[in-house]
């Protein structure tokens, strides 16, 4: 099973002053546990500053876009991982160590 592993920036950023909020410690722990998980992380990255971003809706046939995110901009994504693991239990467990090692609330959800 595949599932996404979201890492929730619910104010780390603003109060170091910076786009980025992982201390070096931080990064160090989340490279050490990308590196004990191997294969199972099929891919991770961060996720640049809620500023960055635009929201697209071309649903109305005319496209509207808005500068910023969908929702709550006090807590976004700030990184993710997409990970290939057994099954739900052990997904729960390598997201509460991923939540440990980069010192944040960490989103878990399957993929379809």
């Amino acid at each position: 099973m595949q599932f996404l592993v979201n890492v929730i920036d619910d104010g780390q950023a603003r109060a170091a002053g910076r786009t980025e909020s992982a201390t070096q410690a931080e990064m160090d722990a989340v490279d050490a546990l990308n590196d004990r998980l191997g294969d199972a992380v099929v891919f991770a990255a961060g996720v640049s500053a809620p500023a960055d971003g635009t929201v697209v809706d071309a649903r109305g046939g005319t496209p509207d876009t808005a500068a910023g995110l969908v929702g709550d901009h006090d807590a976004y994504v700030a990184g993710f991982w997409v990970m290939d693991l057994p099954d739900a239990e052990t997904a729960l467990r390598v997201a509460t160590e991923a939540s440990a090692a980069c010192n944040r609330r960490i989103e878990l959800r399957p993929l379809l």
